[in-house]
């Protein structure tokens, strides 16, 4: 066969190849996020299950912390908490299906006010932990002896799902400053999908969290 015959065949490859990269490379992005977020499964499995060992060694100490749940603002302040996080997921889709839609306006503004959720879920946390440790309930020591070892199995899981809520409002910022420049399209938005299975993840752990932690 001819150089000639096979010009327009390594041409039209070429071609082909040009045109699937994109969507070849928002699958792999997509997939290292999943692989990524297994990491983070095992991770929160061990802090998890390391409380409930706890839980079950050291039932009335948990009880003790739940009581203290009673007073103001306690176990209002964590429950507004989750609906404000909840919210944020919510808001993620919103954004999600603007840009699906080719309205980037509509992005940005639903990203903001995901990361603006976040930011508060923080500070009401900032909030939480600054009460429990007039409470005597800090991670490595206890004014009174009833919380010993209790502080490091509850501050574990429950900070470093905050780190990562901090992590994902860095995030919503910097999808955000990719929207602002042009870099999101309705056909052009794996940036947005992944950031959006980051979250969800943060928000599913924190329903576990939650349901362990402060209501069972």
């Amino acid at each position: 066969m001819s150089e000639a015959s096979l010009q327009p065949q390594v041409e039209h490859h070429a071609a082909d190849g040009h045109h699937h990269d994109p969507a070849a490379r928002a699958e792999n992005l997509k997939f290292a996020t999943w692989l990524y977020l297994a990491s983070e499964v095992v991770i929160f499995s061990v802090l998890i299950a390391t409380y409930v060992v706890f839980r079950l060694h050291s039932p009335e100490v948990v009880e003790h912390f739940h009581e203290g749940l009673n007073e103001w603002p306690g176990i209002w302040l964590v429950s507004i908490n989750t609906f404000i996080l909840l919210s944020s997921s919510w808001a993620m889709v919103m954004g999600l299906r603007q840009i699906q839609r080719g309205n980037r306006q509509g992005l940005i503004r639903w990203i903001s006010l995901t990361a603006l959720m976040g930011a508060l879920f923080v500070l009401f946390q900032y909030v939480e932990y600054s009460e429990l440790s007039h409470k005597g309930i800090t991670l490595y020591y206890n004014t009174d002896g009833t919380f010993t070892d209790f502080g490091m199995r509850f501050y574990a899981p429950t900070a470093f799902h905050g780190a990562h809520v901090i992590v994902g409002i860095l995030w919503a910022l910097f999808v955000v400053f990719n929207a602002r420049r042009g870099n999101y399209s309705a056909d052009n938005y794996a940036g947005v999908e992944v950031f959006g299975l980051y979250w969800h993840f943060v928000d599913v752990v924190w329903i576990v969290l939650f349901t362990l932690i402060y209501l069972v």
